[in-house]
């Protein structure tokens, strides 16, 4: 699993690449950072939005735009898995995450500056289009999410404003001072930084 502006820079990545020439672009980055929209939506688990498709690939067959980044989320959240395993990453030290979210943080950070129109971005986030109501989101909650976003990718990230990031969400509202904490903590760790940055160039 990966945090928002790590999705972006992934589907940045893929969209830069031989993606399907009917992908509306606005439309995949929306999609891409969609599921986790659970952490506002209390109605949603994450079984309903992780487990929406059959089959986790990069195929897109009968999909929308939005659908496809959706989908891309998904298999970039098993992919990122896959890449860390294979570095052995939980065994080093200071790499055990108790939140379960301290990497994917110190990852946003690190890669940040991969991506280089965040402006445009903030702006598409800020004014999102009626979305058809994927999984009976109103749109005032999809809009809350995308907003919440468009804060966090406004600038550079860093430990103020990730933990306002966090505490937007309910399921980090009460660990975003270790999350925090843990991040910088793991930053000082080379080894760790090093895999981290390997992520988004081995994950398309």
């Amino acid at each position: 699993m990966a945090s928002q502006i790590a999705h972006i820079i992934y589907a940045k990545k893929f969209l830069e690449d031989d993606h399907p020439s009917w992908i509306d672009r606005d439309e995949f980055l929306l999609g891409c950072v969609f599921p986790d929209i659970r952490r506002i939506e209390k109605s949603l688990s994450r079984k309903d939005t992780h487990m929406y498709f059959e089959k986790i690939d990069l195929d897109f067959s009968g999909l929308t735009s939005f659908e496809a980044g959706w989908k891309f989320h998904l298999y970039c959240d098993m992919k990122r898995e896959e890449i860390l395993r294979k570095y052995d990453f939980n065994s080093l030290p200071g790499a055990d995450d108790f939140y379960g979210q301290v990497n994917k943080e110190l990852e946003d950070k690190l890669i940040y500056h991969q991506y280089n129109n965040w402006e445009k971005l903030v702006h598409l986030f800020n004014n999102v289009p009626q979305n058809g109501n994927p999984l009976g989101v109103s749109h005032e909650t999809f809009g809350l999410w995308y907003a919440i976003i468009a804060n966090y990718i406004d600038e550079a990230p860093d430990s103020k404003s990730i933990h306002i990031f966090l505490s937007k969400q309910k399921d980090f509202v009460n660990s975003a001072d270790g999350i925090v904490t843990g991040m910088e903590e793991m930053e000082r760790n080379k080894e760790i930084v090093e895999i981290l940055n390997k992520i988004s160039e081995e994950i398309i």
